[in-house]
């Protein structure tokens, strides 16, 4: 679980940014007109390592093939200076055609005027294959500013080797609660005798958690218009929670739980089966299997029976943006197209940015994933979700930072759970004015 923060250049330029785009008129002809017979070069970044940029190219190559006019110029950096980077060329006016953003700073974008509403790009572009709360989770006001690549939804991963080890039974997920989560964690440690704890302690690197917990309790992190409104007495029932299992060691030591939090998925808990139990995301399971060597099972999220609607909810990986002043719209909305809905592309980036989120797509690959990547497939189908909360508002990109000090300062004993709650949400909200 990568942390991802938003850096004091990147606020800086996207300040500027919004500078620039309140006196920029709009960029090139329409999303919906024909696509020019001329040549075209269009801009196209991402960030990723290796694997992701040779298979993109391929796919960029498979494209160019059968739209010949059109030359596609790859840009890709690693996540670290992929913001700046993108905000300095916005700012500049110079931005990519076609932008491969995270739902962190889509609404930052999206809100001020800088990326093209892909509805008006219908003629080149299609989202029949999408589930509507799959498309939700790029739109803002009825304007779909992303398109979602992948899709992942929290889950619970639980190593059944170390559960069938120590004599105990794997929860029903259908049915089980927190309560349940805990006995069968304190169970886990105790019949470990201290080499092992029954849950990884969670809070740190991504505020998914968090928004589950809140739509458990029917409360909501963000309101529709940006604010906190997350209730204290919901913040301090999560920190409480988690301070409990680390006091009575069915989660780790707090030194210990900060210490593999900070490693990152290799040194986790669950990748050192030194933990039966940790929140994940679903699509985590093929790199967590990996470097457990370890049987581990997807488990939906406890506490969810008993709700009217599920909190549960997809997540985007990712999305396909065009930049509103793309000098090309149309051909750039033909190059998403491609990317989302070509089965012979489909088949070269498989998951690589996460299950697809067209479900046509996620069905034609189906029989050439892993085991593993299969798992995470068919725990997307099966899970029950409500529709996605609200796009993380301008100004809350730094959501999880914030929430990794505030969970170390509970677990550490440095203020209490209630505390924490009246500290965080202050701290939240006034990242959000401060964009306003």
């Amino acid at each position: 679980m990568p942390i991802r923060t938003k850096s004091r250049a990147t606020r800086a330029v996207l300040l500027l940014l919004t500078a620039t785009l309140l006196v920029a008129c709009s960029g090139g002809a329409g999303a919906g007109q024909e696509l020019s017979k001329d040549p075209v070069t269009l801009r196209f970044t991402w960030w990723g390592a290796d694997d992701r940029h040779k298979r993109t190219q391929q796919v960029i190559e498979q494209f160019q093939r059968k739209h010949p006019n059109i030359t596609v110029r790859g840009e890709f950096k690693e996540w670290n200076g992929y913001w700046d980077s993108l905000a300095t060329t916005m700012a500049a006016n110079d931005s990519p055609d076609i932008i491969q953003m995270d739902e962190l700073y889509l609404s930052s974008y999206a809100e001020r005027g800088a990326l093209l509403d892909l509805n008006e790009a219908g003629k080149h572009l299609s989202t029949e294959g999408f589930d509507a709360k799959a498309l939700a989770t790029g739109a803002i006001q009825g304007k779909q500013y992303g398109l979602p690549i992948g899709l992942s939804a929290y889950s619970f991963v639980v190593n059944t080797d170390m559960l069938a080890q120590h004599g105990v039974p794997l929860p029903d997920d259908t049915k089980w609660t927190w309560a349940d989560l805990r006995a069968a964690g304190e169970q886990v440690s105790k019949a470990t005798g201290g080499k092992a704890w029954g849950v990884q302690s969670w809070g740190f690197n991504d505020g998914g958690g968090l928004t589950i917990w809140a739509r458990q309790a029917g409360a909501a992190l963000f309101d529709d218009k940006g604010n906190v409104v997350i209730p204290p007495k919901v913040l301090t029932g999560y920190w409480a929670y988690l301070l409990d299992m680390a006091r009575t060691g069915i989660a780790p030591p707090p030194p210990v739980t900060v210490e593999k939090a900070s490693a990152g998925l290799p040194q986790s808990a669950t990748a050192t089966r030194t933990a039966a139990f940790g929140a994940w995301w679903n699509t985590q399971l093929t790199a967590l299997s990996a470097a457990s060597g370890a049987k581990l099972k997807l488990l939906r999220l406890p506490g969810e029976a008993g709700l009217k609607a599920p909190a549960a909810y997809y997540k985007p990986s990712m999305f396909w943006s065009v930049s509103a002043r793309s000098k090309h719209p149309a051909e750039a909305a033909a190059f998403v197209n491609f990317l989302a809905n070509d089965e012979e592309a489909a088949k070269v980036l498989l998951t690589e940015r996460g299950v697809p989120a067209n479900q046509r797509i996620r069905a034609v690959i189906t029989d050439k994933l892993t085991e593993t990547d299969r798992a995470a497939a068919e725990y997307l189908d099966k899970l029950p979700v409500s529709d996605p909360p609200r796009i993380t508002p301008n100004g809350a990109s730094t959501l999880d930072a914030i929430l990794k000090r505030h969970t170390e300062n509970v677990l550490f004993g440095r203020a209490t759970p209630e505390q924490t709650a009246t500290a965080f949400i202050t701290e939240l909200q006034s990242e959000v004015d401060a964009a306003r």
